[in-house]
């Protein structure tokens, strides 16, 4: 006797679909959540960094790098004359062959405002002179950078800044700036920068008309933005 073969029924199908439904619903609600906690991880360290800067300023009535070295070797507790810069109230790139960008990590460690075991070690404030041994990096590994200059977008002078460094997704700079900011990498006080080696033909996109956005669509990973203030 020939036994039929029973397919699903109806019920059965519908059960299979709500779970694959369910299952592809939480892949995509965890890969927005380590979205957003990458966004707030690079928010949290500008803030921090920010908070560093003006927290030594209070405390020494001077700035994190450019605190000149004997200031720093008789009031910063373990600085020593490792690095200093030359009082003038600026982080510049680099003054009378220290680059203060890069001094300025090491006063904020040593003076406890930021965590981490900074060298202070670097002659110029260029991204071949950043390593992890004197600078911070972001969740991607870009080296970050603080620095009084107008490497970044838009209409740009010299004021101090935080660089968030490379290697982040620009979909990702594009949530930092809507939530920080205008969502813009041209205007307001987060915007797009070269530092570390970004490009911005590729982290960047040009409308036929109107200002430049965060390439949102595109693949694009080797982006990196800026804090002014």
């Amino acid at each position: 006797m020939r036994k039929h073969q029973q397919g699903f029924t109806l019920i059965e199908i519908a059960i299979v679909l709500v779970i694959i439904g369910l299952l592809l619903g939480g892949v995509l609600k965890g890969q927005e959540l380590i979205q957003n906690a990458r966004v707030r991880n690079i928010i949290s360290q500008q803030d921090g960094v920010k908070a560093a800067f003006f927290g030594f300023q209070d405390r020494y009535r001077g700035i994190a790098g450019d605190y000149l070295r004997a200031s720093a070797n008789a009031n910063i507790p373990g600085a020593g004359a490792t690095c200093g810069g030359d009082g003038n109230g600026l982080i510049d790139a680099v003054s009378n062959g220290v680059a203060e960008s890069i001094c300025a990590w090491y006063h904020l460690t040593r003076a406890g405002f930021i965590s981490g075991n900074y060298n202070g070690v670097g002659a110029t404030a260029t991204a071949a002179d950043a390593t992890t041994d004197n600078s911070p990096v972001n969740p991607f590994g870009g080296l970050m950078q603080i620095v009084w200059d107008a490497i970044y977008s838009g209409t740009a002078s010299d004021v101090h800044n935080i660089k968030t460094g490379s290697n982040i997704p620009a979909t990702l700079l594009a949530e930092v700036d809507r939530k920080i900011d205008d969502g813009m990498p041209d205007t307001g006080n987060f915007r797009f920068s070269t530092w570390g080696g970004s490009v911005a033909g590729t982290c960047k996109t040009t409308p036929a008309a109107g200002a430049d956005t965060w390439s949102i669509v595109s693949t694009a990973t080797q982006c990196g933005g800026t804090s002014l203030f």
